[in-house]
């Protein structure tokens, strides 16, 4: 296949993204049931780019193959991540209709800016998130993980997405953020809101009020936390800036590792014999290999990094059905193109089958909006640590279900399961050393 290319605006030639088919939902709890499997079907049916809904009525273009993507996500001087101009076609009253608005709408942070604004507000989230201790983090992770097991353990059974890897997750966030216990429980109820999908003005209005506090708290006493390293960057971030910089740290660093916690856990506990197998033969150990297979099959965030084409765009030389023919789309001016690593990590392109350190999944993104590094390392600490914590005090868990009956959130966006329930002999809490 050649390198993909992008044409000059105009008129002529290629094929309309309108045209290659129906629109497919991708929000819908059907459609969350075998996401792979559609993922297939979209491929036969419409190629590389197609056609979707990710609420009804909100007309998007998913991107499902890896070299289209990378094109797109490295293409800023076409593709903008600033939706402003896309908002001011939505109906107020329209709006207040999606669920998934909240987190599509503008916010002055690094997601949804261009130029020298994302340097600015990007440059100032990874430095907050460098300064943090990764040995601190990985202590800070088992005392929150044990605590959490301790509140279950007697009980010989539990819910690990509501009981475990929710409240770690939270509780490891609001920690090094450098929220008190009162502001971390506030934070909690916004971010179940966002991501339940309330509507936006009470979503908005629970973060910005809680992180306003943060924000005042830490420029009148700051301390050995992300929040006060933001307060003191040299981006000068004002008040309003502070609250959006912070609203991505804490949507994201607490929704993305309970999901990979969970998925990971899932792995894990539906096929343990393969994974003690390698461990037993020496490999390196179940949990990092399953975190790896994880990020390819089962990825925290399915769809997301969306971008908006500035001007009517002719995406070229992109796979397109009729006999795998390649030829060029058009894409619409200023609707939403949404990048599925979940579909891209499943092409035959990129998943050969082999997981065990293998980077070259697309669950954190690509091009300058991608996932800070320091993110990544935070994220994957955080499950390695909450898994073998979680395997170490309670050994003999077991599914109380066929993972085949869980049941999936529904949503565009993620991929997170409902619920985990688990069995396993009782045992006392142990102590938690501080």
């Amino acid at each position: 296949m050649q390198p993909h290319t992008f044409a000059q605006t105009g008129t002529t030639g290629g094929v309309s993204i309108e045209d290659l088919g129906p629109r497919i939902p991708i929000y819908t709890p059907d459609f969350v049931i075998d996401p792979l499997r559609r993922y297939h079907e979209m491929r036969d049916q419409y190629g590389a780019l197609v056609p979707v809904e990710l609420a009804s009525g909100l007309d998007a273009t998913l991107v499902i193959d890896y070299r289209t993507a990378i094109g797109i996500l490295n293409d800023s001087e076409h593709f903008s991540a600033d939706p402003r101009a896309w908002q001011q076609t939505v109906p107020e009253t329209q709006r207040r209709k999606w669920d998934v608005y909240t987190m599509m709408e503008w916010r002055s942070n690094s997601l949804r800016s261009n130029g020298k604004e994302h340097d600015r507000y990007r440059e100032a989230t990874t430095a907050g998130l460098a300064g943090i201790n990764q040995y601190a983090l990985q202590q800070l992770v088992e005392r929150t993980a044990g605590a959490a097991v301790n509140t279950f353990c007697r009980d010989g059974g539990a819910d690990l997405l509501g009981q475990y890897c929710g409240p770690v997750a939270f509780g490891v966030v609001t920690t090094i953020l450098g929220c008190t216990p009162e502001l971390a429980a506030r934070l909690g109820a916004a971010s179940a809101a966002l991501f339940d999908g309330r509507d936006t003005d009470t979503v908005n209005q629970m973060f910005d009020e809680a992180l306003r506090e943060l924000t005042r708290n830490k420029r009148a006493a700051p301390g050995d936390d992300v929040a006060s390293r933001l307060v003191e960057h040299p981006a000068r971030l004002d008040d309003d800036e502070m609250v959006q910089q912070l609203l991505t740290i804490v949507s994201a660093a607490i929704e993305v590792p309970q999901n990979l916690i969970a998925n990971t856990l899932l792995l894990l506990l539906s096929e343990r014999e393969r994974f003690t197998a390698s461990t037993a033969s020496g490999l390196p150990p179940s949990t990092s290999a399953a975190i790896d297979e994880t990020l390819f099959i089962n990825t925290p965030m399915a769809n997301y990094c969306i971008t908006y084409p500035r001007q009517p765009r002719r995406i070229e030389n992109v796979w397109l059905p009729a006999g795998q023919r390649v030829g060029s789309v058009w894409l619409p001016a200023n609707q939403p193109v949404v990048t599925s690593m979940a579909a891209i990590n499943d092409s035959p392109e990129i998943n050969t089958g082999h997981y065990l350190g293998n980077r070259s999944h697309m669950a954190y993104g690509s091009g300058p909006h991608a996932c800070p590094n320091p993110a990544r390392v935070m994220a994957r600490l955080m499950a390695e640590g909450a898994i073998d914590e979680l395997l170490d005090r309670l050994p003999d868990l077991h599914l109380t279900v066929d993972p085949t009956e869980l049941a999936w959130r529904p949503g565009p966006f993620h991929r997170a399961l409902t619920e985990l329930p688990v069995i396993f002999p009782k045992s006392r809490p142990l102590p938690i050393h501080v």
